[in-house]
């Protein structure tokens, strides 16, 4: 432990956002990191309490008290090894992750958590910039080929972990790259694709053979991977929208977020957007169903592209804006949640149902809401419209899409419709085939998509092996 009386000696101070009269105008990251000293600072606040429930709020368990400590006492490339041995990738979970770590650290019993999301993505920028980060090559190789499917975080750090155990690891993606959700999903100025792009530089150099515009149980059949590998993984995502079947669903400006978001990033990247027709928020009133971080995303995303307006509707009553610490502490507590994105200018409302669109010329016009109770029953006389030229639904998702791959493999699914595997041994019921990330867990977080891909790494490794050396 760095300074024992770190935390009643120094306040918390995390990273500040760029003004958002600045930040509106790109996609580039706009969060303005701590200085050295100030990152040194808020690590020596870490207690290194006797039970230090930032591990069990951590799903990778990240080493939080060891690597605070490091770099109170400047030992950064220790620090990021001790990251690395958790975590494959902190760079994005230093990012995007909501950091359930600081809502179990001991400090937030007064609100004034370890910036440990902070100091996390400080270790690992820090590596990157003074070349720590290597390609980790096997020593031997085993003759064992596996194949993953998809590239989302759960898929790539199984991928890494594989390919460092000596496997011939081929990863098959859909898309033109790598990444999943991250690439695909979550916008720009929350994280930057280079991120990305640099990892799978990484990994190549490491062993990992990527296979791009490869829709297995589409363009390529499922079983001709598992017939050409000693073990399969799925770690394919759980794509699947939650719908709002009410009238005027089929109206021309009604689109799923993720219909919306994924074109974004291929613009910023200069990628063509597909097929589809073009889907801009410019000089729209934009109407978001949905209160969670795909909405968020919704919201940041129209601003910069120029809505008139953005209002996000969540069905659910707002919930307080301080958690009862007593009740909650240290899980994760349902509190009302402000992002970036809704500080740039969007409107709020909670409890509302939207019963149907209302369109003109075969185009949605308004919403017709009404407001419901604690029971989720509407209350009569509070119907009301909302004008809207664009609807974006980011309810969640319900499921992986079972057509093609999941049903072609026949493996059995849970009550959810989530690919059937267990925690232990990640194995389906079909001999070879495993599942991990949100295949298997249903929608949920980038953390928990890292642990699962390196648990069913672990798992792979000591079914083909007999043994294993990977962490689990």
């Amino acid at each position: 432990m760095g300074k024992v009386t770190g935390f009643l000696e120094i306040d918390r101070q995390d990273r500040r956002y760029a003004p958002a009269g600045d930040r509106i105008r790109h996609y580039r990251e706009f969060v303005i990191p701590l200085s050295e000293e100030s990152t040194r600072n808020q690590a020596a606040r870490c207690m290194n309490c006797g039970i230090p429930f930032c591990h069990t709020g951590c799903p990778v368990n990240n080493q939080i008290p060891d690597w605070n400590d490091l770099v109170y006492n400047g030992a950064w490339e220790e620090a990021a090894v001790n990251l690395h041995s958790t975590n494959n990738f902190p760079e994005f979970t230093g990012r995007v992750c909501p950091a359930p770590c600081e809502a179990s650290c001991t400090l937030n019993i007064e609100d004034v958590p370890v910036t440990i999301k902070t100091i996390e993505c400080a270790i690992v920028d820090r590596a990157w910039s003074a070349g720590w980060v290597r390609p980790e090559l096997p020593k031997t190789r085993t003759g064992k080929k596996v194949a993953i499917i998809g590239s989302g975080p759960a898929g790539l750090a199984a991928a890494q972990q594989l390919a460092r155990a000596g496997h011939e690891v081929h990863v098959y993606e859909k898309f033109a790259k790598a990444g999943g959700l991250l690439r695909y999903g979550i916008p720009d100025f929350k994280m930057e694709k280079r991120l990305i792009d640099r990892r799978i530089h990484q990994m190549e150099a490491e062993g990992v053979t990527f296979h791009y515009n490869e829709h297995v149980g589409v363009t390529r059949p499922a079983a001709e991977l598992v017939d050409g590998h000693h073990a399969v993984l799925l770690a394919g995502g759980a794509e699947k929208p939650r719908d709002l079947p009410i009238t005027g669903r089929d109206l021309e400006g009604v689109h799923f977020a993720m219909d919306f978001l994924p074109q974004q990033n291929r613009r910023v990247s200069g990628e063509p957007i597909g097929t589809n027709e073009p889907i801009l928020a410019s000089g729209k009133r934009v109407v978001v169903i949905g209160g969670g971080d795909t909405g968020s995303d919704c919201i940041g995303t129209s601003i910069r592209q120029g809505a008139v307006s953005v209002t996000q509707l969540e069905i659910m009553t707002k919930p307080p804006e301080k958690e009862n610490k007593d009740l909650s502490w240290p899980l994760w507590p349902l509190k009302l949640r402000t992002s970036s994105s809704h500080e740039e200018g969007a409107e709020r409302d909670f409890a509302v149902m939207t019963s149907a669109f209302v369109g003109h010329g075969g185009k949605v016009k308004a919403l017709r809401c009404v407001r419901i109770d604690a029971k989720m029953q509407p209350i009569p006389g509070t119907e009301f419209e909302l004008k809207a030229d664009l609807v974006l639904l980011a309810m969640g998702f319900v499921s992986p899409v079972a057509e093609g791959m999941v049903q072609s493999l026949g493996t059995s699914l849970d009550p959810r419709s989530n690919v059937a595997a267990n925690v232990m041994d990640y194995r389906t019921s079909v001999p070879k085939v495993y599942a991990a990330g949100d295949m298997r867990r249903g929608q949920s977080l980038v953390v928990w998509a890292i642990r699962e891909g390196r648990q069913a790494a672990h798992a792979i490794d000591k079914d083909l092996m007999g043994a294993t050396i990977l962490p689990r």
